[in-house]
């Protein structure tokens, strides 16, 4: 595994992080499964854990608190462990639109509850890093925002402040990087969708941003194993995702996509390796509910990043999207 600084905040965090989101929110999850694969990611050197309230109203911080527990004093090479978790909208809306008012998405009262909870879950008094779960940057000039920040930070309830972007919205973000009150911010990135690179990572690089890449994998597609005919049960989100709208779509890019393969490499470990080779990323968060994938998925940390010549002709399969409907 290896390590790199989450911006200005100084974490030392595997390049490879552990996404929580298919533990509670997703359909065929084990609780003792999900408890095993985190430990062994841990055991293998992973040092940074992505969760959110809204991963099972809290079920994914009370797993995440658990493994920090049995691992208080037993670290990989001595190194911390990290938890991030989000608070959620209090309208109960993703993603975040400009019609919607900052007090009524997260004013302080309602950030601090749920900090309190995600705390308590976490078994932690400080939060590594708390994230708003969703953003628009009309609210970058909010007078309540620059004093809840604040406040976590001063009285100590966190150690770090982010925001996770909305969905194929990179530049959404920005006016709010700008403030001085974030320390990282979450965003899409993969083979498809690049477009963060154009604005958004320059910014970063600027003011010295932890960038926390999520869905590496396009919320499964990446792995190369969907087809025309899958389908997931109606009380998981993918069932929504990759409808009639997306699937198609989807599942022809993909196929293009496994042409550049090169041989010896599978589709998952270029994506993922893809993302690590921009060195403006600080972590990359993937989902890892099994043991073999965590294996998997570290052993594409230690291979490194893609050479250039790959690189370049990833390029080509950047696909920019808008936000719809099936995609929130």
């Amino acid at each position: 595994m290896k390590y790199r600084k989450l911006g200005r905040t100084g974490f030392e965090v595997s390049d490879m992080a552990y996404g929580l989101w298919g533990i509670s929110g997703w359909s065929g999850s084990d609780d003792a499964e999900s408890l095993a694969s985190l430990q062994l990611a841990v055991d293998l050197g992973c040092t940074f854990f992505d969760s959110a309230w809204a991963y099972g109203e809290g079920k994914s911080d009370a797993l995440l608190g658990e493994i920090l527990a049995r691992n208080h004093s037993r670290n990989p090479e001595g190194k911390q462990l990290f938890a991030a978790s989000k608070i959620p909208p209090m309208n109960d809306k993703w993603p975040a639109l400009p019609q919607y008012k900052y007090s009524e998405v997260f004013p302080a009262k309602h950030v601090f509850k749920y900090a309190k909870m995600i705390r308590e879950k976490l078994r932690t008094d400080s939060i590594d890093v708390l994230q708003f779960h969703v953003w628009d940057d009309s609210w970058a000039a909010e007078p309540e925002f620059r004093e809840t920040v604040e406040k976590l930070k001063s009285e100590k309830w966190i150690r770090a402040f982010g925001l996770s972007l909305n969905r194929w919205e990179p530049e959404n973000g920005i006016q709010a990087l700008r403030t001085g009150l974030v320390d990282a911010v979450q965003v899409i990135y993969n083979i498809f969708d690049q477009s963060p690179e154009d604005k958004l990572f320059p910014v970063c690089k600027e003011l010295n941003i932890g960038v926390i890449a999520r869905v590496p994998l396009d919320e499964g597609s990446l792995g190369g194993k969907m087809t025309l005919e899958t389908k997931f049960p109606a009380d998981d989100w993918r069932a929504l995702y990759f409808g009639p709208e997306n699937l198609a779509n989807t599942v022809a890019r993909v196929e293009a996509m496994k042409k550049v393969v090169p041989p010896g490499m599978s589709l998952p470990e270029m994506s993922l390796r893809f993302i690590l080779s921009n060195p403006i990323v600080s972590t990359t968060i993937v989902g890892m509910r099994k043991s073999g994938h965590v294996e998997q998925n570290i052993a594409a940390s230690d291979a490194g990043p893609l050479d250039a010549s790959l690189l370049e002709k990833l390029k080509s399969h950047r696909w920019d999207r808008k936000p719809q409907p099936w995609s929130d």
